[in-house]
């Protein structure tokens, strides 16, 4: 058997552990979810009688993390003789060991009707020994309970249960960091990772992270060095990941936004409009590719023609690419650049009524699942802070800011759209 694998020196002990809690602090790009996926799937091939529960606090956000790490853990390992090894289903999510029938499922806690589905969990062969809590942050201390409760039982000799959390350190007062850092305990073995660590990171991510450190050292502490800090001042909190309708029919409107890159990323989203409230349900988004290759991109990907795609007036020459590949690109007229962006801002978090100026109507962002490149950057979009004050200024942080500017672009369409009274 010829395994491809990635290993990171620096995860050996975690690996090799058979501490009950595993505790895994990290920086972005740390490699810290591509080593634990690595790990489980070998754990398994292994072990007789031993199951995974792969877990989101939200269950739909499995299929483009957990359920993605494990599958592509399992491609890059064994290659075009995969399915010779592990059987993966997708409807409903599952992975199956050829040889043991050791199997992975993938699970949330987002309601009680997932925690009461969690506590009836049982395996055709063995014994529930194993979670992974991918973004452990999302979880709360009552959701690890519940968890914790469900790994019990005698298991044979050799065999033990275990709980291995991932995630970035986004806040000093998290629960996490009171009951596994800062509280000795033999049963629990902490670790930190960061990109500067993951020998497989790529020059260019490492030139990102060199700009996020001049622009954005607090969010640098965090994502960069994977200190505990804490993300204030986030620009929005109207937003949850949903798995909403890919039929663009299904909306009042529809529209496309664009940023422009090449160095940074080229960002494109696929925005619905109904009930005054915006749908994200497509993301592309790239690093160091030309014009002509994501107008190659959105071909293949079918981005609708017939429909307004906004983009950045700065980039005339492109904007007339996209016209020439018969889309109907047009310039968002910025009208002073300060002043707009906190404008399309205020609008993004809601709306003022039309009758009561005073009031504001709230406005819900939902973001499909697989946009996850769009979902981080709302995880992390927040204010300047003046270096002198403390005080957060009305102007965002211009780092990994993308997909905001794109949907900033896309929904300006709507922003500016008359009011009819009937």
């Amino acid at each position: 058997m010829n395994i491809e694998v990635q290993a990171n020196p620096c995860f050996k002990e975690v690996d090799n552990s058979k501490k009950r809690y595993i505790v895994m602090k990290g920086s972005a790009g740390s490699g810290k979810s591509v080593d634990t996926a690595q790990n489980y799937i070998l754990r398994l091939m292994q072990d007789k009688g031993r199951n995974l529960v792969a877990m989101r606090k939200s269950d739909i956000t499995n299929r483009d993390s957990t359920f993605a790490e494990l599958t592509g853990a399992v491609y890059r390992m064994f290659g075009d003789k995969s399915d010779l090894y592990w059987k993966i289903n997708r409807s409903p999510q599952m992975l199956t060991c050829r040889s043991n029938g050791n199997q992975i499922i993938f699970r949330g806690m987002n309601d009680d009707r997932q925690r009461e589905k969690l506590k009836s969990i049982t395996f055709p062969k063995g014994k529930l020994t194993d979670v992974w809590l991918e973004e452990a942050t999302e979880f709360t201390q009552a959701d690890l309970e519940i968890i914790d409760d469900r790994l019990r039982g005698e298991l044979p000799e050799g065999q033990f249960y275990q709980i291995r959390m991932t995630f970035n350190p986004v806040n000093k007062n998290h629960w996490i960091k009171k009951v596994f850092f800062d509280i000795p305990d033999p049963n629990v073995l902490t670790h930190h990772s960061t990109y500067l660590t993951n020998r497989f990171i790529d020059d260019a991510y490492k030139q990102r992270m060199e700009r996020r450190k001049k622009v954005d050292p607090e969010g640098y502490q965090i994502y960069g060095l994977g200190e505990w800090g804490e993300i204030g001042g986030l620009i929005l909190h109207n937003w949850e990941p949903q798995d909403i309708s890919q039929n663009i029919n299904d909306y009042d409107d529809f529209a496309i936004g664009q940023d422009f890159g090449f160095n940074h990323a080229n960002a494109i989203l696929l925005l619905g409009w109904k009930d005054g409230d915006i749908y994200i349900l497509r993301e592309l988004y790239g690093f160091e590719k030309d014009t002509a290759e994501w107008i190659a991109e959105a071909n293949n990907a079918g981005v609708p023609k017939n429909r307004v795609m906004w983009c950045d007036s700065a980039e005339p020459d492109r904007i007339k690419m996209w016209k020439d590949a018969g889309y109907r690109a047009k310039g968002v007229n910025k009208g002073g650049s300060a002043g707009s962006v906190k404008a399309q801002i205020e609008w993004l978090k809601g709306s003022t009524d039309p009758n009561d100026k005073s009031k504001v109507i709230g406005r819900k962002i939902y973001v499909h699942p697989s946009c996850t490149n769009t979902i981080k950057e709302l995880q992390q979009w927040k204010w300047k802070r003046d270096d002198r004050t403390g005080e957060y200024l009305d102007q965002p942080v211009p780092f990994q800011d993308d997909a905001m500017a794109a949907l900033r672009y896309g929904v300006e369409g709507w922003r500016k759209m008359k009011r009819w009274t009937i």
